[in-house]
C-alpha cells in the first residue's frame, strides 16, 4: 500500500532528562546525606527534569525509595535512615555497567525485574567512604552514566587527607603541620605511635586535633588538651578509620570558600567564616548540624584577603583536578596568612550548609546551584578526560 499521501507520523515530545539523586551509603555520614539528598530533591526544578530517588542502606543494599524529601530532615536531633524510605526491605536497584545500556532495573526476590527507565545523569549525595571517596564514581565510569562532581582519583584524593595534603604540598599550598599514623603502624607498635605523638607535641605545643584520615562533617575528631586525653581520641577516630591524623592547632580564623564549575572554568565564591561555636569548644558535628552554629556571609575580611583566599580556593581546586563542585576550607592565621585545611568534593548541601549560602551570597541562588551542577555533569563524557 502506497504511503505518499498518509499524514506524517505525529513526532514524540523529547523526554525529559533523568536524574538519579543517590544517597545514604555505608558510611557514619549516612544520615546527614540523606538531609543533604532532601534539600536537593526540594530543589530539582521537575518540570525540567525526571528525578529517580535512590537509597543506599547502610548494609550497602541500593533501595528504590519515596520521593519524600519532607521526610529526610534531622527530627529531635536524630538523623534520618534510608529504611524508612525504602518501598521494600528486600528490593534492589541495579545498574547496568554495559556503558551502551544505561538502563536501571528493580528486582524483588520471587518477582520479574521491572525496568525503571535510562537514566542521563546521577546525582551521588553520599558523603564518607563508599560514595565520595571514588567508589561510586568508579562504578558510573564502568557504567558510561555522567555524574555530578569530581572523578575517581579527585574524589579519593579529597576523602583521604593523608594524600590531600600531600598534593597540596606538591603544588605549593601552604598547609598546617601534621602527621599520619597508618593502621600497620598502631598494631605493630603503639608505645612508639605514642612517643611520635608526643614528640609532635612538644614540637607544635597542645592542644592537638586527632581525626579520622578519610571521614567528614567533623565525625570522630577529637581536641587533645593534653597526653590524659590521647588514647580515648585515637580509639574515637579509628572507631571510624584506622587510619588517622594528629594535627596541630593552628590559631586563628576560620573562613570557607566554595568553587564551581562554570561553563568557562571553575569560579570562586564569596568567602564565609565560620565563628567560635558558643556552646562547643570547636567547630564539630553537632556544632555544624544540630545546633546550627551560623557562618558570617560573606565573611569579613579585607578586599586583599578576600581575593586571596578565593585564589587559594581555585588553585586547591585545580591542584586535585576536581569537577563541578568543592568547599574549600581554610585557617587565616593570626600573622595574615591562609592556611588550606581541607576540601570536601561534596559538600554539604543542606539548606544550613555554608557551601550553598556561599553561592547565595554570591548571586547563584539554591535552584540555580543545583541546577548548574547537573548542567556540568552532562557536559562532560565519562572515561578518560
Amino acid at each position: 500500500m502506497s504511503t505518499v499521501n498518509l499524514p506524517p507520523s505525529p513526532e514524540q515530545p523529547p523526554r525529559k532528562p533523568r536524574v538519579a539523586v543517590v544517597f545514604g551509603g555505608r558510611s557514619s555520614e549516612h544520615g546527614i546525606s540523606m538531609v543533604t539528598a532532601g534539600a536537593v530533591l526540594r530543589a530539582i526544578d521537575r518540570t525540567k527534569y525526571d528525578v529517580l530517588p535512590i537509597g543506599i542502606t547502610r548494609e550497602g543494599r541500593w533501595a528504590l525509595t519515596a520521593d519524600a524529601p519532607e521526610r529526610m530532615t534531622i527530627t529531635e536531633r536524630r538523623t534520618p535512615v534510608v529504611e524508612e524510605l525504602a518501598e521494600s526491605v528486600e528490593g534492589g536497584v541495579v545498574l547496568s555497567v554495559d556503558p551502551a545500556n544505561r538502563e536501571v532495573v528493580y528486582s524483588e526476590r520471587g518477582s520479574v525485574p521491572k525496568a525503571l527507565g535510562e537514566v542521563d545523569v546521577v546525582f551521588p549525595m553520599l558523603h564518607g567512604p563508599y560514595g565520595e571517596d571514588g567508589t561510586l564514581q568508579g562504578l558510573l565510569e564502568l557504567s558510561g552514566v555522567p555524574y555530578v562532581g569530581s572523578g575517581v582519583l579527585s574524589s579519593a584524593v579529597g576523602q583521604d587527607k593523608e594524600y590531600m595534603k600531600a598534593v597540596f604540598i606538591s603544588f605549593g599550598l601552604p598547609v598546617g603541620p601534621y602527621m599520619v599514623v597508618r593502621p600497620r603502624e598502631w598494631e605493630l607498635d603503639e608505645s612508639a605511635v605514642r612517643k611520635r605523638i608526643i614528640d609532635f607535641a612538644g614540637e607544635h605545643g597542645w592542644p592537638l586535633f586527632v581525626k579520622p584520615a578519610r571521614a567528614g562533617s567533623s565525625i570522630g575528631i577529637s581536641k587533645v588538651n593534653d597526653l590524659s586525653g590521647l588514647d580515648e581520641a585515637i580509639a574515637t577516630a579509628q572507631y571510624h578509620d584506622p587510619k588517622f591524623l594528629v594535627e596541630a592547632m593552628l590559631r586563628g580564623r576560620e573562613i570557607e570558600c566554595g568553587v564551581l564549575e562554570f561553563e568557562d572554568g571553575p569560579r570562586a565564591s564569596v568567602p564565609a567564616e565560620i565563628p567560635p561555636a558558643p556552646s562547643h569548644d570547636y567547630y564539630d558535628f553537632e556544632a555544624k548540624y544540630i545546633d546550627s552554629t551560623p557562618g558570617i556571609v560573606p565573611a569579613p575580611l579585607t578586599p586583599e584577603q578576600t581575593t586571596e583566599v578565593r585564589r587559594l580556593a581555585v588553585e586547591a581546586f585545580n591542584a586535585a583536578s576536581c569537577e563541578g563542585l568543592v568547599r574549600a576550607d581554610f585557617f587565616l592565621t593570626e600573622d595574615g596568612t591562609f592556611i588550606v585545611n581541607e576540601i570536601n568534593t561534596m559538600p554539604g548541601f543542606t539548606p544550613i550548609s555554608m557551601y550553598p549560602q556561599m553561592w547565595e551570597a554570591t548571586g547563584v541562588p539554591y535552584p540555580e546551584l543545583v541546577d548548574r551542577l547537573i548542567q556540568a555533569a552532562m557536559r562532560r563524557s565519562t572515561g578518560l578526560r
